[in-house]
């Protein structure tokens, strides 16, 4: 067991300096993931011996349900919408046109059984979000005509129809599906996957905007198992789980939620987390000494899904839309296979169906084909099209980003002889660069204006600008022990040490503003800040 976890942690930290120098070499990271597996594997340096794939495809399957739910909690559908329409054309109609050319190039040309060959077609039809989002975040490729929130909702949104036309080839193979009953699965895939990603996501958001949760972080444990509920209970009903988590992270991410940086980021590691496991996983348990022996058929896939069934569903989509040539093309090259793909390839391999060639291998060759070359050309391709706008931001078209300025606010008790009780807001000059935004009267909550009067009893609400720059304060709290000579004296008179100053003091339930004549008693709380 010790051993088991030592090489996890060994893995986990080699996946983490890889991807520092994928960064620099400007490789994408998930084919460092693969090839790190590999050399682990029975045909690598370590040789572990590894072949359940039944195994690696319930993991796998997990893990993609939090690809999925990140790829829509990410997207900014205020940005999206404008593209939702191609976008939702792409990851559908597209799909299905791309899983079609390529089946039929593996019959007609490589001579594969027909519904061997129109598996390897559904497998590889849809695109990699988690390639598409590390590659435009990390390289902050700009890029015009929205195409970068084009890219983002369509790879978000496409393995759900990928992975259905999956599961009716595999039902067709194994000779338990009649037509009758595929009509009526793809109903329920796409109507209660929809349906229980809609009703899960606004009870959850309702939740979180009216529960405060007893201990911080909490929120966040609420959302992930959101996330596992979404999945589960669109799978119980005969829905398309994959569906139901993206639409799910897609209502979720563009709500005005509370901790909402904390969930991003949160969401964001546990992602990466799943990227690294799936693609070491998917290197692991492959045979590299296979690779050679699917090379020109795998080549050829490649090859004829990059430049010849990726850019027809491409063109045949956008050109009524009248996007241009370089958009399109620039859409066509960014079509990146990843980890779904492999799963789904994975779930051929588990399933009763019999085949002739090894799709496993054949699939995974043409992802590292897919990733290492497209992926590695993609900001070149972008740049000799002309399609990098330097006015644009492409961190704005996920909802973690933030164009507002920084502001803080600051709240106020007006007490007894307060200077500013009794006054008109117009009349107080000493405000500069704080705004009053809010008044606390009771239960009344009272929007301020110049003639607006302060009373005595209000609880007023200050706005200013955040420091940009990291000003170098550390905060640190110490609890006043009953032995302490602190207590029973002001603050004026106890010695902090240079540097050092009390923000506030909690005492029982309460949190409180201090000044020198604040006496300090037994069990306070004083949070000091400290260059």
């Amino acid at each position: 067991m010790t051993n088991y976890i030592l090489l996890a942690a060994v893995v986990i930290l080699l996946c983490l300096s890889l991807n520092k120098l994928t960064n620099k070499l400007g490789v994408p990271m998930l084919l460092a993931f693969i090839l790190l597996g590999m050399a682990f594997g029975i045909d690598g340096i370590m040789k572990i011996p590894f072949d359940n794939f039944g195994i690696v495809e319930q993991i796998c399957s997990v893990a993609l349900i939090f690809i999925m739910f990140y790829g829509g909690f990410g997207t900014n559908w205020r940005q999206a919408r404008p593209v939702a329409v191609k976008a939702s054309l792409l990851s559908t109609v597209g799909v299905l046109l791309t899983a079609s050319a390529t089946g039929m190039f593996c019959y007609y040309v490589l001579h594969f059984r027909f519904l061997e060959s129109m598996l390897i077609g559904a497998v590889t039809s849809s695109t990699d979000a988690a390639s598409v989002f590390s590659i435009l975040r990390s390289r902050q490729l700009n890029l015009k005509d929205n195409t970068a929130s084009l890219l983002e909702v369509e790879s978000g949104s496409n393995d759900p129809c990928s992975y259905m036309m999956t599961v009716i080839i595999l039902g067709i193979m194994s000779g338990d599906a009649s037509t009758s009953y595929l009509g009526l699965m793809v109903v329920k895939q796409i109507l209660f996957g929809a349906l229980a990603g809609v009703l899960i996501a606004h009870a959850a958001s309702k939740v979180l905007r009216q529960v405060n949760f007893a201990t911080d972080g909490f929120d966040t444990i609420f959302v992930f198992s959101v996330v596992l509920a979404s999945y589960a209970m669109a799978s119980l009903i005969g829905g398309n789980g994959y569906l139901s988590v993206y639409i799910a992270g897609i209502i979720l991410g563009n709500q005005p939620l509370k901790n909402k940086k904390s969930l991003v980021h949160f969401f964001d590691g546990i992602t990466g987390l799943m990227q690294m496991l799936i693609f070491f996983l998917l290197g692991l348990i492959s045979f590299p000494s296979q690779l050679p022996l699917i090379f020109p058929s795998g080549l050829a896939i490649a090859l004829f899904l990059t430049f010849v069934a990726r850019p027809l569903a491409v063109f045949v989509i956008l050109t009524p839309f009248r996007c241009s040539v370089r958009q399109m093309i620039l859409v066509s090259w960014a079509g990146l296979r990843g980890a779904a793909s492999v799963v789904f390839s994975i779930m051929a391999i588990v399933s009763p169906a019999y085949m002739k060639n090894d799709v496993f291998h054949i699939v995974l060759f043409i992802v590292l084909v897919s990733i290492s070359i497209q992926g590695s050309l993609l900001e070149i391709v972008a740049r000799g099209l002309n399609m990098i706008d330097n006015n644009v931001n492409v961190m704005k078209t996920f909802s973690d980003y933030s164009d507002e300025m920084p502001v803080e606010f600051v709240k106020v008790s007006i007490k007894k002889n307060h200077p500013w009780a009794g006054r008109l807001i117009r009349e107080i000059t000493s405000l500069p660069d704080l705004l009053l935004v809010l008044i606390l009267r009771g239960d009344e909550r009272l929007i301020p204006n110049g003639n607006t009067k302060i009373l005595e009893g209000d609880k007023i609400v200050l706005s200013a600008l955040s420091p940009e720059e990291n000003l170098g304060l550390h905060l640190m709290e110490i609890q006043v022990e009953k032995d302490s000579r602190w207590i029973g004296e002001p603050l004026s008179k106890i010695k902090l040490g240079e540097g050092k100053l009390v923000l506030v003091l909690k005492r029982n339930e309460k949190v409180m503003i201090p000044n020198g004549n604040t006496v300090i008693r037994e069990n306070d709380i004083m949070v000091i800040s400290q260059v």
